[in-house]
Parts: structure tokens; C-alpha cells; sequence
């Protein structure tokens, strides 16, 4: 229907390449370009390999901004700062506590369940066309806490019931059953029994990618640094070369702020730096993704071991990793499950994450040709595939049922 329209997807992650095969199905031809290649160590490659389709409710909560100074003196604790950053996240901290208001939160939350409610089966219509198996495990997802964090806890349970989020509160002996080596820290805990996880989230990412190139995708490697225009038409500007599209997607995640300040659109995009380490030959020890809510991370059972990840730390995209985050990592694994060999694979990527915990998905205020698909924040590899599918939507007018009007970049002027 649509095979004369050319579309310019920048950013080779699991947004640009879902974007890029739902566009195929719709009959665009698809270019995706990217500076690094596709599965190399940025986000999609490092992550928690999560599909948790019931994780609506985001950062910005009451309860979670109070805890936010006992946070940063834990060296245990989920949250840090580089402190040579502060003073550049000052305006997107006091948007982020604008957000934090009940009303704000459940705005977040609602429109969050919207697109996860989706998400999964999303997931399956892009599956149905590669072979993953063995690479991803339908066996939930298991949150765990210890007596203090009871309180908080409560407000995201009653939340999720709300919207209709299935989920299992579990007790002692039930955890234990559900993985008998992690050591009895915890008190209580939340199964998530559709949720899924990725064996490997980078093998995932190539089988798609492959998927894109044999339905006649081109990938291009290079470093887009500018976006010009012919008569409203986009042009993506690299060191050596100009390519000419009828529409382009921004979908570089962390990396898209660049872009879109280029296009003179101030959207309030930061980074929450993420880390990871492996440990190689023990993915035994767990059936599943365990998450130690007190201390904000989580390991998942791999191919590549257990990898264990989390924390979130402010520091922009330049600073570079923090040994005592990889540390404070080890230190929590050994907490929840005793001996473990020496780790491996030291890696920090960068969340995008926007101060209403809320992505950006749709055209750019300024540019009618220019779309945007990023700032999933701890929900980009769960998100992809829907994401994908709107935004795609979106370029070929199709109606929705879904509103939209929340994803907007336009929220923001």
C-alpha cells in the first residue's frame, strides 16, 4: 500500500528494529542507521531481559521521592549520584517531583498499563516470524522484600489492582518453593506468573535484526549528527554522506536528546545509568528473574550466567562507569544467594527516562515528517515491539482505539 514512502529510522536498538518490521508489514521501505551495530553493548544488549507487562507503575511516587536521601547514603541502596552532574539534572529533578503528585502518578500509571497490556502480544507477532527457542522462558517474574518495606509496597500492590494487573502476593515457604536457593533474607514477596524473561536479549535482538535485513531492510553504520530539510522532506546528515527520507524516527534512545534539541524541541530527556555483571556457570541457581525490591535489583538466570543488574545512577552519558556501583552489585548478589564465583563482564548503559516516566512516541511538534520513539525508561526491551507498532501506525494514519495524546512530545511546551 504504502511501498513508495522511504523511512529513516535512526537508532539500531529493539525501538528502531520493531519499528522497522512493523513499518515492512505496512510495505515502507526501511533504512535503519546506527553508529555502532546491532546487539552491540548499549541497552537493548545489557538489560534485565524483563517482559514485565505489569511494571505501570514508575518512579515518580510520593513514597519513593521520600526515601531518596536515605537512598544516597546506603552504599547498598538502588540510587546514586555523579556529583559533577547535579547541577545539569536540577531543572529535570524539579519536573520530576512535579510528577510525583497522586493525580500525576496515576496519569503515569494509566497510560503505562495502556501500552504494557499490549506488549506482549506485540512481542508474539514479530516471534511468530523467527525461532527463539530456548531463548525465552515463560516462568513469571518474583519481586521480593524484607518487614521495612512493607509500606511501599502496599501503595503499588493496590495500585496494580486497580488497573487489573494479575499478580500473586507470595509468602515465605512460597518463595522458597519458587526458588529454594536464595538465602530466607526476605519476608513477603509478588509473583507475576505471565511474565517472561530473555535467555539472552542480544541473540533475540540479531534474530530480529536478520528478520528486518531479509525482508529487504537496509542497514546503514553510521553516526547521524543532524537532521536538515528539503521543502519539509527529512534529510539525516553524517560525517561523510546525506540520505533523503519521506519520513524519519528518532528512536537513538538516550542519544535522541541531540537530535531533538537540533529540531529545536526541548524535551526533558536525561539518563538513568544502568550496570551489569554476569556470573558464569551458576544461571542454575534461579528458574527465573528474582528483583530484592528494598535494594532495587534484580538477578535473571542467562545464557551467559546470572546477570545480575539494577541501580540507577544520574550522571549524564559522558561520566564514566563507577566501580563502587559494580561492587554495590556483588555485594547484593551474594546477599541473596551466598558463594558465587568471581564476576564477569563490567557493563553501564543508559535508560532514557523522562522526568513523567512516560515514552515519547509520535511526530515532532515542529517537523510533521520527524517521529519519536524513545524515553522507556526501565521498559524499553518490554516496550519495543508495541511501541513499534504505533509509531508505524501513526506513519501509514491507520485509526486507534488507543489515546495517544499522552505519548506526545507536546506535553512538554
Amino acid at each position: 500500500m504504502n511501498n513508495n514512502l522511504c523511512v529513516g529510522i535512526i537508532g539500531a536498538g529493539i525501538q528502531g528494529i520493531s519499528n522497522a518490521l512493523f513499518l515492512q508489514k505496512k510495505g515502507f521501505k526501511v533504512t535503519i542507521f546506527d553508529r555502532e551495530n546491532p546487539g552491540s553493548p548499549v541497552a537493548s544488549y545489557g538489560n534485565a531481559g524483563h517482559f514485565s507487562p505489569y511494571a505501570s507503575l514508575s518512579l515518580n511516587r510520593a513514597d519513593i521521592l521520600l526515601d531518596v536521601p536515605s537512598m544516597l547514603m546506603s552504599s547498598a541502596g538502588p540510587l546514586a549520584l555523579k556529583w559533577n552532574y547535579v547541577p545539569k539534572m536540577i531543572p529535570w529533578f524539579m519536573k520530576f517531583i512535579f510528577n510525583t503528585q497522586k493525580n500525576k502518578m496515576m496519569h503515569t500509571a494509566k497510560n503505562m498499563h495502556q501500552i504494557l497490556d499490549l506488549a506482549l502480544p506485540a512481542y508474539d507477532e514479530l516471534f511468530d516470524e523467527v525461532n527463539i527457542d530456548g531463548l525465552v522462558e515463560k516462568k513469571g517474574i518474583l519481586y521480593v522484600w524484607n518487614d521495612k518495606n512493607l509500606k511501599s509496597r502496599e501503595l503499588e500492590i493496590n495500585v496494580r489492582n486497580e488497573l487489573g494487573v494479575q499478580q500473586q502476593l507470595v509468602n515465605k515457604k512460597e518463595i522458597h518453593d519458587l526458588e529454594p536457593n536464595l538465602k530466607p533474607f526476605y519476608h513477603a514477596g509478588v509473583y507475576y506468573p505471565y511474565a517472561r524473561h530473555a535467555r539472552n536479549p542480544k541473540k533475540i535482538l540479531l534474530k530480529l535484526f536478520d528478520l528486518f535485513i531479509k525482508k529487504g531492510g537496509i542497514f546503514k553504520k553510521s553516526n547521524v549528527n543532524s537532521i536538515e530539510f528539503k521543502d519539509q522532506q527529512p534529510i539525516l546528515k553524517s560525517e561523510a554522506e546525506k540520505f533523503l527520507f519521506d519520513r524519519v524516527i528518532i528512536a537513538c534512545g538516550a542519544f535522541s536528546k541531540k537530535l531533538t534539541d537540533n529540531l529545536d524541541e526541548k524535551i526533558p530527556l536525561d539518563t538513568e545509568r544502568g550496570y551489569h555483571v554476569h556470573f558464569k556457570n551458576c544461571d542454575h541457581l534461579l528458574q527465573r528473574p528474582v528483583i530484592f525490591s528494598n535494594r532495587g535489583f534484580g538477578i535473571t538466570p542467562m545464557e551467559q550466567g546470572l546477570r545480575v543488574v539494577g541501580t540507577v545512577e544520574f550522571g549524564g552519558l559522558k561520566n564514566p562507569l563507577s566501580k563502587s556501583r559494580i561492587k554495590n552489585l556483588i555485594i547484593n548478589a551474594k546477599y541473596m544467594l551466598g558463594d558465587l564465583p568471581d564476576h564477569e563482564d563490567e557493563w553501564l548503559g543508559f535508560r532514557p527516562t523522562l522526568p513523567d516516566f512516560l515514552p515519547v512516541m509520535g511526530p515532532s511538534k515542529n517537523h510533521k515528517n520527524v517521529f519519536y520513539c524513545f524515553g522507556h525508561h526501565h521498559l524499553g526491551w518490554t516496550l519495543g515491539p508495541i511501541s513499534g507498532k504505533i509509531v508505524s501506525g501513526m506513519i501509514a494514519k491507520e485509526n486507534t482505539n488507543l489515546n495517544l495524546a499522552p505519548y506526545s512530545s507536546s506535553r512538554f511546551n
